[in-house]
């Protein structure tokens, strides 16, 4: 059935708030614009004109969209090469969606949204509706299909795992830049001494490279770990500029409201290192340099001015 211009409009006006749900269902930009789309599509099929309430029917189609997405994703997982970590996005990106309240912020962090992938597929959801959109409980119920007792208790299941695992200190863009430089200016020092004393003593510290860019599996573990890694990762040489097609960049910003690092090749993001940083200092570096997982970065960073980079390796 076609759509006239007022539902697509209507389509248009709801997708922000789609894209934001199915972007904190999925851990992934790319999949979530599919979502996206693949929820249009069935509206455009839609009778429209006997759906009482449009934006409850499109956030029920996407959210099962993306369950079903969730279930596949964890069997694709399983034969992912190194450790999977969800895609950044960058400060400004406007699929971080709704940033007004601590909840709001903190459901898009990216060390909860590693946190998330914890969870089973229906306690993701009722953590994302409720956590970041303020969708009512009987609201839930109905997208999911199940009670309105039952979308509490999973709410409580949800809020246990991830407060479990939770250690991170929201900090504003100044403060995100400071904690980046004084990281960068230990990190280039040469010297494991100074990222110690940054880091918290259980500090870990992983990579996503997807089997495309090297990336260790497993994590470095403990400050000395952590500091001995950065240390030789932030080393400049002949060999880590080839593999990359140039001299990277180091610019910091934020992604996901974390603070972060940024390294720019050619005007192109090769990398993102989000930094956890909690009141007793940097507890985890989770760093993305899968190509797949920075096109929409490179794009966001591409669209602005962002000075000069704070240094070239």
């Amino acid at each position: 059935m076609a759509l006239i211009t007022s539902d697509v409009d209507r389509f248009q006006a709801a997708r922000p708030r789609l894209e934001a749900i199915a972007y904190r269902l999925l851990g992934s930009a790319s999949e979530a614009e599919d979502a996206v789309q693949e929820t249009f599509l069935r509206w455009q099929a839609a009778d429209v004109d006997r759906i009482v309430v449009p934006e409850a029917w499109l956030t029920k189609t996407l959210t099962n969209l993306c369950l079903n997405q969730l279930t596949s994703a964890r069997a694709r997982r399983e034969t992912y090469v190194g450790r999977w970590l969800p895609e950044p996005l960058l400060a400004g990106d406007p699929m971080l969606g709704p940033a007004d309240t601590v909840e709001q912020r903190e459901s898009v962090a990216y060390a909860v949204l590693v946190l998330l992938e914890r969870l089973s597929p229906d306690e993701r959801a009722v953590y994302v509706l409720r956590e970041a959109f303020a969708y009512s409980h009987r609201e839930i119920a109905e997208i999911l299909d199940i009670t309105e007792a039952a979308s509490q208790q999973i709410l409580h299941r949800a809020r246990k795992h991830v407060a479990g695992g939770k250690s991170r200190t929201e900090v504003d863009e100044a403060a995100a830049r400071r904690i980046v430089e004084e990281f960068l200016a230990a990190a280039t020092s040469g010297r494991t001494e100074p990222l110690v004393r940054l880091l918290t003593q259980d500090a870990v510290s992983v990579g996503d490279g997807g089997g495309k860019v090297p990336a260790r599996a497993k994590a470095f573990e403990g400050a000395l770990a952590v500091a001995k890694f950065v240390r030789g990762l932030f080393k400049p040489s002949d060999a880590k500029r080839a593999h990359v097609g140039g001299a990277p960049e180091i610019f910091t910003t934020t992604a996901n409201g974390d603070p972060a690092i940024v390294a720019v090749v050619g005007g192109r993001v090769v990398g993102v290192t989000c930094l956890e940083v909690t009141e007793h200092g940097i507890a985890a570096l989770r760093s993305q340099v899968n190509p797949d997982k920075l096109v929409r970065a490179s794009e966001q960073w591409a669209a602005a001015d962002h000075g000069n980079p704070l240094y070239t390796l």
